[in-house]
């Protein structure tokens, strides 16, 4: 036990408050089945989903950049799997397919060596090069753009930016003396999702104008200001605290990593209506597939990492 006290002392008054917050809503759940609310329905198990994410998320931060590498490694792996199946491909695809979920460990690999030189080539450049290759060479021309267009964005989003999460935990630690690597990561999760819920409580509450009523009709300009003023407050308040960040490029950060989370939710929520889906899987109950709940943070966590890496990083 006395590994997890050595940790900084940000981070662990974050795990203390994540552990009332997770308390708090287990026991709204369990008041509103005793009570026979319909709330209870959607909540309970929305409770032991987060319950499970933050277990996992805790625990590999605890452990250290090796056990969340291979933590991320799988959840990109997930995400990819769930992104491919929804996707429309052929059965003559497969080798092509198989490749695709290969760029996981390439991509990863990186990550383990710490080469973040090789990391931002391989899968924008490399991959998709050799994905093109693949598919020309099995004769794949029928509907060729349309398909090297699925792989490269499955790759894209689901590996390579979900990699940039990953690879914050390679941050030295004198560079982030206050919290540590695991404190990047904590405050990038921690707001992306804030700001989810904070655009969902304010526009709930005082939501009248429809934002893209086609692509996400529940989103409304009064959540979404909400939402990015709330989060980009919280962000300000914590950066001292975990991230190297002064005064100005905080409110910078904080500002548009809310606006990035947004654009994030409306472009999943796009390909799953182009797609006629509601949910990208069943895989955690109440938030729907990987997919669905990761979609802020494929936006956020390049945005993040490059912007640390242009304002006080000498790492990245």
């Amino acid at each position: 036990m006395d590994w997890i006290f050595a940790q900084p002392l940000p981070l662990l008054w974050s795990f203390a408050g994540l552990l009332a917050l997770l308390a708090a809503g287990t026991v709204a759940a369990g008041i509103a089945r005793v009570s026979g609310s319909a709330l209870a329905d959607d909540l309970g198990p929305r409770m032991q989903s987060w319950w499970l994410i933050c277990a996992l998320l805790v625990g590999a931060l605890l452990m250290g950049w090796q056990a969340f590498t291979l933590l991320f490694a799988l959840v990109s792996f997930i995400a990819l799997r769930e992104f491919i199946t929804l996707a429309p491909t052929r059965r003559e695809d497969r080798l092509v397919v198989l490749f695709v979920y290969a760029s996981v460990l390439i991509t990863y690999w990186a990550v383990w060596i710490d080469n973040f030189a090789y990391f931002l080539v391989i899968p924008p450049v490399f991959i998709f090069i050799a994905t093109a290759i693949l598919m020309a060479f099995f004769g794949r021309t029928e509907g060729f753009l349309a398909t090297a267009g699925i792989m490269q964005w499955g790759v894209i989003v689901c590996v390579f930016n979900l990699g940039h999460v990953a690879f914050l935990m390679r941050t030295p630690f004198e560079e982030v003396p206050e919290a540590g690597p695991a404190g990047l990561v904590f405050i990038l999760i921690a707001t992306t999702q804030l700001n989810d819920v904070a655009q969902y409580c304010w526009g709930k509450a005082f939501g009248r104008h429809k934002i893209s009523p086609k692509v996400s009709p529940n989103k409304t300009w009064e959540g979404a200001i909400g939402g990015f003023l709330t989060t980009a407050v919280v962000f300000v308040l914590l950066a001292p605290y975990f991230t190297p960040l002064t005064l100005w490029p905080s409110v910078f950060v904080g500002l548009l990593l809310p606006i990035a989370g947004f654009f994030g939710d409306i472009t999943m929520s796009a390909i799953k209506r182009d797609l006629g889906v509601k949910d990208t899987s069943r895989l955690l109950p109440g938030h729907g597939g990987a997919l669905d709940r990761l979609d802020s943070l494929m936006f956020t966590a390049p945005l993040f990492l490059h912007a640390l890496a242009y304002f006080s990083l000498e790492r990245f």
